[in-house]
């Protein structure tokens, strides 16, 4: 039987605005008669590109309630980036707010999408309609903002199978004050820290994003405002262990760290900041719903890459990661025996918006091949051991390198380049570069820096890059990324700040 879902408080613990139950009511019904008035239909897509406040609750609502799908877009994006989207999506509408960078609603504008602020919501409140569940609800794009966009999408369906298998494994009254500091773009932060427990009737508490500053706060915000749940990231947590004060009241009951892989030191680190041994490494992917897998009871012994039981989903461990062989018998993996990760989940997206042929790569007979590799153990929990994906993990945000390619290679100067993950003390990975340049004089060079910042998300921008005279291939002509990065790792990087400096384009 699918949980009941009714709203909770929204608050904005800085801002120190709040809205009730009542008033979140009020304020979806006038958007929902503001989407009725403009003529959005059943099926319409509506661009997002703007989080993490009140009013993008309402707006998600009001636009379910319309019957269209939402479309959250990080507004980090640049001007080439969003219009790719647009053309990928086709939205017919897009909600700002002021906050909301001018590049990016002249992007929309420019792209033929009609932009409204928020707050323009009329006067009138709309009648809602009935929610189906197999209509689209979200469409959450992981890569290719700069080539060819990859949308998860997802139903009204999966989504509440994913709050179900969460109601039926965890405690809900953990999640009765809840804090969400990650963004509300991707689903992580969206679909399990911020719907799960909202959506459940709890009260959830809202801040910007990865803020520095915000985070030396956290300890306070938990004490004053009785925080019992949160969702983080390691690298959140490493900005916080080293800033913030710990909270002082013992209010948490429970604290979860996803979308990168948490060791067993950081995890004890974790217990003692938090007061609390209700900490796990939930494990999730935006194709599942997020969290798909992790500890109920998280008072066990840190161990590296340990993650749990499923929640709401079958896992296997298989020797292939063919989507054409279906998940068998015969190739489970012994416990202790590490393999490719396959997921079996009533969550399970409806499939890649427009690409069928990305989706029949990724799911078989139901079963989604995830590119993470680990093991069952004995009592059967999962452990990760690495992950055959190529994508960079910053702090929680994935930069998929092909994006990163896809925008150099346009470039006249470039005639190779392959992106990879470094080490990053604080966000655990960021972005370096390995570029073949038929020009490498300064001002070419400064030209393609200047390329790459007017297409590219600054937080996808390389930190550092290499100059290579040919970039390493397998014997298929392939890039192997690993392979790159060793061979940058033997020698020196470009000193691009200086370089910039030189060519006057810093």
């Amino acid at each position: 039987m699918l949980m009941q879902l009714q709203v909770g408080s929204l608050i904005e613990p800085f801002s120190g605005r709040r809205w009730v139950p009542e008033e979140v009511h009020r304020q979806t019904a006038l958007r929902i008669g503001r989407f009725q008035a403009l003529g959005v239909r059943p099926g319409d897509r509506v661009f997002l590109p703007f989080g993490n406040r009140l009013e993008f609750f309402a707006e998600l609502l009001a636009i379910w309630r319309s019957g269209a799908c939402a479309v959250p877009v990080d507004a980090r994006l640049t001007a080439f980036e969003v219009s790719n989207l647009v053309r990928a999506a086709t939205p017919v509408l897009a909600i700002a707010d002021e906050a909301t960078p001018a590049e990016v609603t002249a992007a929309l504008t420019e792209a033929g999408v009609r932009v409204l602020a928020t707050t323009e919501t009329g006067a009138s409140p709309g009648a809602a309609g009935d929610l189906r569940l197999d209509d689209d609800a979200l469409i959450l794009f992981t890569s290719g903002s700069t080539g060819d966009p990859k949308g998860v999408v997802h139903t009204h369906r999966s989504l509440r199978a994913r709050w179900t298998g969460l109601h039926d494994h965890l405690p809900g009254a953990a999640f009765a004050r809840s804090l969400c500091m990650l963004p509300t773009h991707f689903g992580h932060g969206l679909i399990c820290n911020s719907l799960f427990p909202w959506l459940s009737g709890q009260d959830l508490f809202i801040t910007p994003p990865f803020r520095p500053d915000l985070v030396a706060r956290i300890g306070a915000v938990i004490d004053e405002h009785a925080i019992t749940f949160l969702s983080s990231v390691p690298a959140i947590w490493k900005l916080a262990l080293r800033l913030a004060r710990p909270p002082q009241r013992g209010s948490l009951q429970r604290v979860h760290v996803g979308s990168a892989p948490l060791s067993a030191a950081a995890w004890e680190d974790i217990r003692r900041w938090t007061g609390t041994r209700q900490v796990c490494n939930a494990y999730g992917i935006t194709e599942t719903g997020s969290w798909v897998a992790g500890l109920a009871d998280a008072d066990v012994p840190a161990e590296d890459g340990l993650i749990g039981t499923g929640w709401g989903a079958v896992i296997k461990v298989l020797s292939s990661d063919d989507t054409t062989e279906l998940p068998a018998p015969e190739l489970e993996c012994g416990p202790g025996e590490s393999g490719y990760v396959w997921l079996n989940t009533p969550a399970l997206m409806k499939g890649y918006f427009r690409r069928d042929d990305l989706t029949a790569r990724a799911v078989a007979g139901g079963w989604f091949q995830t590119g993470d590799i680990g093991c069952l153990d004995e009592r059967g929990r999962l452990l990760l051991r690495g992950r055959e994906r190529d994508e960079i993990n910053k702090g929680g945000m994935k930069i998929y390198p092909a994006d990163i390619d896809a925008v150099v290679e346009r470039h006249a100067a470039a005639t190779d380049v392959c992106a990879f993950a470094l080490e990053d003390p604080i966000y655990g990975q960021s972005v370096g570069m390995a570029v073949v340049l038929g020009d490498a004089s300064d001002a070419a060079i400064a030209s393609l820096h200047a390329w790459m910042k007017s297409h590219l998300a600054e937080h996808k921008l390389p930190a550092r890059w290499w100059l290579l005279a040919e970039i390493p291939r397998t014997s298929r002509g392939k890039i192997n990324r690993e392979a790159v990065r060793t061979a940058c790792a033997a020698r020196p990087a470009l000193d691009l700040p200086a370089l910039l400096a030189r060519a006057g384009g810093a």
